[in-house]
């Protein structure tokens, strides 16, 4: 029997495959497709203090190998959250990511404090929200702010904290140096690269926002090359994700030295596409002569 565990700040995942943020809701539509206990962890969208409308239509547009998204973090806020998606994560055996966004310190800390009680494992810390107290400027995209929000967050904090990366910077490592100094548990990374779709029809850009996150198998290799340079600049696990589709992708994320993986864009295309990343990390470990997933982890050099 191959062992494909893996554990990611002292929680134990079946297997390293997770979903990405934003692209599958809280697992109930994907629920209808497969059995949710398939995956190592649901990461579930981003999860604020207060309901978010999210930004003005229209506010998705497809790109070659990929797409732009400018969704706003709509979401219902975290009481009807609490509520609703946590008891039906519940019945499936997977863990349970949740995604935190806010505008200010504050809204996160509300947020992960309101999280301490419940049944979930992990949280996940999106700093690539605007820092309505710095104009704009995103959490993740300034070193200091990044380093702060992390030992805040913390603080507040009962469950294992992962802080998500913004690809939107010049240097990665420091960034992960930055949120590894503030007591993070763990990184995830990329999350969406900034790009822009103009309608050459319309003359106008196909997103009310602009611009919009690039994901998509377009950002595969950027994705990969940014975990390499996080896994050789902290020890703590890193979570890669970019472009994955199939397990071949997801694979390379491990050999650049990911504990786990997470499937995002590829769930629009294909329901199955996070439970087919998984299976076929099996294969290859069955094909490759690989006992244990973690003799894959970080394995080129």
């Amino acid at each position: 029997m191959k062992n494909t565990k893996v554990t990611l700040a002292g929680v134990e995942l079946k297997n390293p495959v997770m979903t990405a943020s934003g692209t599958f809701g809280s697992g109930a539509e994907y629920s209808e497709f497969y059995d949710l206990s398939a995956l190592g962890a649901v990461v579930t969208k981003g999860v604020a203090n207060v309901p978010w409308p999210g930004n003005p239509t229209p506010r998705i547009a497809e790109t070659a190998s990929g797409m732009l998204n400018a969704i706003g973090l709509q979401n219902p806020g975290i009481d009807v959250f609490v509520q609703r998606d946590i008891p039906y994560l519940r019945k499936f055996d997977t863990k349970i990511v949740v995604n935190v966004c806010g505008k200010t310190v504050e809204d996160y800390c509300r947020v992960v404090e309101r999280l301490a009680p419940e049944p979930v494992d992990l949280m996940e810390i999106n700093v690539s929200c605007p820092n309505v107290k710095e104009g704009g400027i995103a959490f993740g995209q300034d070193p200091h702010a990044l380093e702060e929000i992390t030992k805040e967050v913390k603080k507040h904090a009962k469950q294992p904290i992962i802080m998500k990366l913004s690809p939107n910077v010049t240097d990665i490592a420091e960034m992960a140096r930055a949120a590894e100094a503030g007591g993070a548990d763990a990184l995830s990374l990329i999350n969406t690269l900034t790009g822009m779709k103009i309608d050459i029809y319309k003359k106008s850009f196909a997103l009310a926002n602009r611009t919009g996150g690039l994901s998509g198998p377009a950002i595969k290799p950027v994705a990969v090359r940014m975990v390499y340079q996080t896994a050789q600049a902290v020890k703590l696990p890193v979570i890669g994700m970019g472009g994955i589709c199939t397990a071949e992708d997801a694979l390379e994320f491990i050999l650049a030295g990911a504990t786990a993986v997470s499937v995002g864009t590829a769930n629009f295309a294909d329901p199955y596409a996070a439970k087919d990343v998984a299976e076929g990390i099996e294969r290859y470990m069955d094909q490759q002569g690989v006992e244990d997933i973690r003799e894959l982890i970080g394995a080129v050099r």
